[in-house]
C-alpha cells in the first residue's frame, strides 16, 4: 500500500509539474509574442498590426497582452497552406465567439493554458439559426474544416441549454486530434463527418443528453470520461456501408447526472452505423439491452454495435440481457481495435 501510495505521489507530482511547465512555456511565449509587438498599432477588431513576431506562434489573451483578444482574428492572421504547423497559444479566459479553422488552414494547433480556465464558449442551436432542416451543422461553437488540427487544454462549451441540438465541436477533417479537452453540450455536442476523417480524442470529458456523440466519421475516444446528463443515447452513428470502423470508445468511464436511470450506448443514425465500447466502466443507468434499434427492425440486421470487458460498479458487467442483434467480442476481436488500425499510422506520429 506505501508503494502504491508512493506511486500515486509521484505520478501527481508528474502531472503538477507538466501543469507548470505549460505555463511557463505560455509565458515564454507570451513575453516573445509582447516584445515582438511593442510598437504595434492596436486595431478596434481585436488584432494587433505584428512587427516580430513570428506567424506561426501567435499568442490569444482576454487582457491584451497577447497579439490576439480574438481566437478567430489569430486564425484569420495564420498563413493559407503554411510550410510548417501553426500554434496559436491561448491564456486563460472565457472567449464568446464562434470560431472556424477554414480548409486553408491546416496543420494548426490550438493550446490552451488550462482547460478548466480556457474557454471557448457560444449558443448557437438548431431553431435560432434557422436554415430549414440541416440547421444543425451550422451551430458549431468550434468547427475544425481543415485537416491535421490539433487541439489541447481547452474547453469547447455550446451553453444554448437544453433547446434542442446544439454542437459544441465539429470536425469535418482527417487526422484531428484532440487531447485533453472538455467537450460540453446537451444535444449533439459532438460531431463528426466524413469518410475518410479520423479522430482521436484523448484524455477528454464530454457531456451531453441526446445521440451527444455523432455522425459517420471514425472516432477513437480513449481514457475520456463521458456524462450522461438525460435519459436518452449516447452514440448516433452514421457510418457508411463498408466503411471498416465507426465509433470506438476504449478505457472510457461512463457517468450519470442526478436522476439519470435510463441510457443507451447507442442507436443507429443510419442503417449501417458502427459503435463499439471496449474496457469501459459503465453503472446500471444502462439499459440492460444496451442497444436501441432507431424504431427500426431493419436496422438490427445492418447495424454493428459490440462491446468487450465492459466493467460495472463491482466488476465485469453482465450483459446476458444485451440486444440480441449486438456482439460480445472475444479478446483476439477486441485487441484488433488498436489506434493505429482505427485512425491509421498518422497517430504514431503526431508532435
Amino acid at each position: 500500500m506505501t508503494g502504491e501510495i508512493k506511486s500515486r505521489s509521484g505520478q501527481l507530482s508528474i502531472i503538477a509539474g507538466r501543469s507548470v511547465l505549460r505555463k511557463l512555456l505560455l509565458q515564454l511565449a507570451c513575453l516573445i509574442g509582447a516584445i515582438g509587438s511593442l510598437h504595434a498599432e492596436g486595431h478596434p477588431d481585436g488584432t494587433k498590426k505584428l512587427s516580430s513576431l513570428k506567424m506561426d506562434t501567435l499568442i490569444v489573451a482576454p487582457d491584451g497582452s497577447g497579439a490576439f483578444t480574438s481566437i478567430q482574428k489569430a486564425i484569420e492572421a495564420a498563413k493559407a497552406y503554411p510550410l510548417n504547423r501553426t500554434v496559436i497559444y491561448i491564456k486563460a479566459g472565457i472567449y464568446k465567439e464562434q470560431v472556424r479553422i477554414p480548409a486553408w488552414n491546416p496543420d494548426i494547433s490550438l493550446i490552451g493554458e488550462d482547460r478548466e480556465k480556457t474557454v471557448i464558449e457560444f449558443g448557437s442551436f438548431f431553431d435560432q439559426v434557422a436554415k430549414g432542416r440541416n440547421s444543425t451543422f451550422y451551430t458549431a461553437t468550434l468547427s475544425v474544416e481543415a485537416p491535421r488540427v490539433i487541439l489541447k487544454h481547452l474547453s469547447i462549451v455550446n451553453d444554448a441549454g437544453p433547446v434542442g441540438q446544439a454542437i459544441a465541436l465539429s470536425v469535418s477533417q482527417d487526422q484531428c486530434l484532440i487531447e485533453d479537452c472538455n467537450i460540453k453540450g446537451n444535444q449533439d455536442t459532438f460531431f463528426a463527418t466524413g469518410r475518410r476523417t479520423h479522430v482521436y480524442l484523448n484524455n477528454c470529458f464530454i457531456s451531453g443528453t441526446t445521440d451527444f456523440l455523432f455522425g459517420d466519421a471514425t472516432v477513437l475516444v480513449h481514457h475520456s470520461t463521458i456524462l450522461c446528463q438525460a435519459n436518452s443515447y449516447i452514440v448516433a452513428a452514421s457510418t457508411s456501408q463498408g466503411q471498416a470502423f465507426g465509433f470506438v470508445l476504449d478505457h472510457c468511464t461512463i457517468l450519470a447526472a442526478t436522476g439519470v436511470k435510463e441510457v443507451y450506448l447507442g442507436r443507429p443514425w443510419r442503417p449501417y452505423a458502427k459503435t463499439v465500447y471496449l474496457n469501459t466502466r459503465m453503472g446500471p443507468f444502462i439499459q440492460p439491452a444496451g442497444w436501441n434499434n432507431w424504431s427500426s427492425k431493419a436496422n438490427e440486421s445492418t447495424a454493428y454495435y459490440a462491446e468487450y470487458n465492459s466493467q460495472g460498479p463491482e466488476g465485469k458487467l453482465p450483459v446476458a440481457n444485451r440486444a440480441g442483434w449486438s456482439h460480445q467480442l472475444q479478446k483476439p476481436e477486441a485487441d484488433r481495435y488498436t489506434a493505429r488500425a482505427v485512425l491509421g499510422d498518422w497517430v504514431n506520429h503526431l508532435p
